[in-house]
């Protein structure tokens, strides 16, 4: 992108989500950046320079084309997403044998797949088209699970840089011969162990070479990823712990998925998925695990304790989880969740298919399904129902916040990730005309019908890297 790309002020209405269940419309709102792309000030209407601040973006845009965008009436500017669950290799199979048994899935159609990461250049090219699609789609930040080759996981890091999204990429480790396929697998425990210290090293790199030719480069990070129990030996998984707490780094996993997976942590261990992944030393308040479904109030406590964030996948959940996630419970028992696509489990890009499937999941896990069942006894038996702010919460801030990235929302000392929302683009109108037209109802019918087609442009950190 070229400097007249460079955002310094945008004068529109934001919609966002400054606190979990509570949206906020700021209506005709200036926002003004720093040189790194980072919300310095927000001047409402009401506010006695605004008048006087207004003009001077106007009179900046003129001198620096590009510098300042005023938008239309008709169109919304919302938080990038934050998206923390992504297999980056399976980009190809999105939405291919979703119809098929988990492991037929796995065995015939994923780890194939997987294995051809051994090709960097074909690793860049999945990757690349993959982030260049997430940011289409409102997306600005992305954690990625890559492939068991240290080679091809780099290429997607080098690729998500150069598209200009901002990803945080695991390595993944695999290392159990009992459970693994030999095309697929690392050699052994200790190379997945210095494999993955070698990626660590490369991505650090990668980024310091980033910001230093652009001081608003938006970031490429590493994290230390083990597939999940099943896939790893307990030296690998012990390993991994130990290289997570020396470079304080973010660790990724899946955790208590489903049946299976919640069988086999109590069959080796004798304990939950969350309890074996805390006594490895991967559980923490960098630490995203993936789906957790089946956690009982105990695991729930445990995360809570630890600080360990909730990467909830509700697509995926109702092909492969055998349940759906209690979020509800969660929030209240003190957990921090976000929200991810998890491709290819979950066959849509899209993060606003994914907040609209979280809102139904929750209503059917609080009412059930079955309607054979008697009516006192099909649901959750509690309150178990979010709200659509609710799941916009877990799309942007709260996924930020569990990554621990000032981004998310629109406040002072946040970076100005951004979606600009066209509600009258032909045949996706939004607008309602002029019924139901408070603020809520607004946000409502953008959250439940936005088509990417109504995405006309996204910022990164100030940097335009999507225009319609």
């Amino acid at each position: 992108m070229s400097d007249a790309s460079r955002l310094k002020a945008i004068l529109g209405s934001f919609f966002h989500t400054p606190a979990y269940g509570d949206f906020e419309l700021l209506e005709h709102t200036l926002i003004e950046l720093d040189d790194a792309g980072v919300i310095e000030r927000i001047i409402r209407p009401d506010d006695t320079d605004y008048a006087e601040r207004v003009a001077a973006a106007r009179t900046a845009g003129e001198r620096e084309p590009g510098s300042f965008a005023e938008l239309a009436s008709d169109t919304f500017i919302l938080p990038g997403f934050v998206d923390l669950h992504v297999h980056a290799p399976q980009w190809p199979q999105a939405g291919v044998a979703l119809d098929e048994p988990l492991n037929v899935w796995l065995d015939q159609r994923t780890f194939p797949l997987e294995a051809r990461f051994a090709d960097p250049e074909f690793a860049y090219t999945v990757g690349y088209d993959l982030a260049r699609t997430f940011l289409s789609r409102g997306t600005t930040t992305t954690l990625y699970f890559a492939s068991a080759h240290l080679d091809g996981s780099y290429a997607v890091s080098r690729a998500c840089a150069a598209a200009g999204q901002r990803a945080i990429v695991g390595k993944v480790v695999m290392d159990d011969p009992a459970s693994n396929h030999d095309f697929y697998r690392d050699a052994t425990p200790e190379q997945a162990l210095v494999d993955t210290e070698e990626f660590l090293a490369r991505v650090e790199a990668l980024d310091a070479q980033g910001r230093a030719a652009d001081p608003r480069f938006a970031g490429a990070y590493a994290a230390v990823t083990p597939r999940f129990i099943p896939s790893c030996t307990d030296e690998a998984l012990a390993g991994l712990g130990q290289i997570a707490a020396a470079h304080d780094a973010y660790i990724q996993s899946h955790c208590n998925e489903g049946q299976w997976e919640h069988g086999v942590a109590i069959e080796r261990f004798g304990k939950t998925d969350a309890e074996a992944l805390a006594s490895f030393g991967l559980l923490g308040p960098k630490s995203i695990m993936a789906h957790c479904t089946f956690m009982n109030d105990d695991d729930t406590a445990l995360f809570a304790e630890t600080g360990t964030v909730v990467a909830h996948c509700p697509i995926s959940n109702a092909y492969f989880a055998n349940s759906a996630c209690p979020v509800r419970r969660m929030h209240e028992a003190g957990v921090r969740i976000g929200m991810g696509t998890d491709i290819s489990g979950g066959f849509s890009p899209s993060m606003y298919d994914n907040i609209r499937q979280a809102v139904m999941a929750s209503c059917m896990l609080e009412e059930g399904v079955d309607a054979l069942v008697p009516q006192e006894r099909r649901g959750a038996g509690r309150p178990s129902r979010i709200s659509a702010p609710e799941a916009l919460y877990l799309a942007t801030k709260g996924g930020a916040e569990g990554l621990g990235l000032a981004t998310g929302s629109f406040e002072v000392g946040r970076a100005f990730d951004a979606q600009v929302i066209g509600t009258r683009q032909p045949y996706t109108d939004l607008t309602g005309f002029g019924v139901f037209d408070e603020p809520g109802d607004k946000l409502a019918r953008i959250l439940y019908l936005a088509t990417p087609d109504n995405i006309r442009q996204v910022w990164c950190q100030g940097k335009l890297v999507i225009e319609r």
